[in-house]
């Protein structure tokens, strides 16, 4: 692999988007791109943040959508009519493992996979933006990089409502709890070197504490709160998913719903109890989703989830992590936590 400078570009031109010979240039790292549908890119970059900019359209009406890594979300389904040119800018972290923190590898450098109902990529330029503010996720499987269909996690899709200028880093992991992250040097020790002045860390973990002691928890969740505010960063407590678990009058009002533990502890209301005591910001992820779960109703509400594929009422599908996305990041942006000029304003989020 090599390691990128301040004079990286990486640039494709549309007949390396075709397949052809792709273009170098002085200082310039080529991205190869082959395919037609998808058109895969890769861009032999070191770990850290880039600047994509990708330009859409062709001669033919098309509808792009755009990932990275391992099924991040960069772009929804943009249409282009024919002879039109759209430009998207995204901010894109690379890293290794490039999904979740304990799971493979994955290969080295940024790859792109640009898709849609009829693909039309015109060029791609990648640039190093070493100094982006960062959205950094610590999280259990609610959250993360799923490596396959059709599990997603919301911060697997948040990517696609926010454009150049900050970008996810998405250290979430399946399984985890607020003792397991802290103790494997891979997840938030992990996480915690990335944090620069002003980035954001998002803290979901509840799910997988479902025996935990109330004074554990709260110890675990401080602990994290800590260190990020000594790294420089803003903690930002999530309360966690709900799970699609209906009383038989249409409610999710019962333990296993919100996420009340084995040992009866109240695992959102002791975050919520936390953020107060230690002023932090609180994104109350509980009670916006038990919203929106409760307003679709018990057969609806089942595409948000895997309740159909799996019977799984905890795992969300694409649908069900991107509308949950957008809850997170209407809280940011009421919070003023993250700037309008970073979110895609073509995507309703919120």
């Amino acid at each position: 692999m090599r390691r990128a400078g301040t004079a990286l570009l990486a640039t494709l031109t549309a007949a390396t988007a075709l397949g052809a010979a792709p273009v170098a240039h002085a200082d310039n790292i080529t991205a190869d791109c082959t395919g037609t549908a998808p058109v895969v890119c890769h861009a032999d970059v070191a770990p850290g943040t880039y600047t994509v900019t990708l330009t859409l359209g062709g001669d033919e009406a098309g509808s792009t959508s755009v990932t990275a890594e391992t099924r991040r979300a960069l772009l929804t389904e943009t249409a282009t009519a024919a002879g039109e040119k759209v430009r998207r800018t995204v901010t894109v972290d690379v890293r290794t493992p490039e999904g979740e923190p304990t799971g493979p590898a994955g290969s080295p450098g940024l790859d792109l996979y640009v898709g849609g109902a009829s693909p039309k990529l015109d060029s791609v330029k990648v640039v190093p933006a070493p100094m982006t503010r960062k959205i950094v996720l610590v999280g259990d499987s609610t959250v993360c990089d799923q490596p396959g269909d059709p599990y997603s996690g919301w911060g697997q899709q948040l990517p696609q409502y926010l454009r150049r200028g900050i970008a996810v880093a998405n250290y979430a992991d399946s399984g985890e709890g607020s003792q397991s992250v802290l103790d494997n040097p891979a997840l938030f020790p992990a996480a915690l070197e990335r944090v620069r002045h002003g980035d954001l860390v998002l803290i979901q973990l509840a799910h997988n504490d479902k025996q935990t002691p109330r004074d554990v928890y709260r110890a675990n969740l401080t602990t994290m709160i800590g260190s990020v505010r000594e790294a420089g960063g803003t903690p930002v407590l999530v309360t966690p998913i709900v799970r699609r678990w209906f009383n038989s009058d249409g409610t999710l009002n019962n333990g296993t719903a919100l996420i009340v533990n084995g040992l009866g502890v109240d695992l959102p209301a002791e975050m919520r109890s936390l953020a107060d005591e230690v002023d932090v910001p609180l994104i109350d992820l509980t009670a916006l989703t038990k919203q929106r779960v409760e307003e679709l109703g018990p057969e609806t509400s089942k595409a948000l989830y895997l309740y159909n594929e799996k019977r799984d009422n905890t795992h969300t599908s694409v649908r069900g992590a991107t509308e949950y996305a957008a809850l997170v990041l209407g809280e940011l942006r009421a919070q003023q936590l993250v700037d309008d000029r970073v979110v895609d304003q073509g995507v309703t989020a919120g």
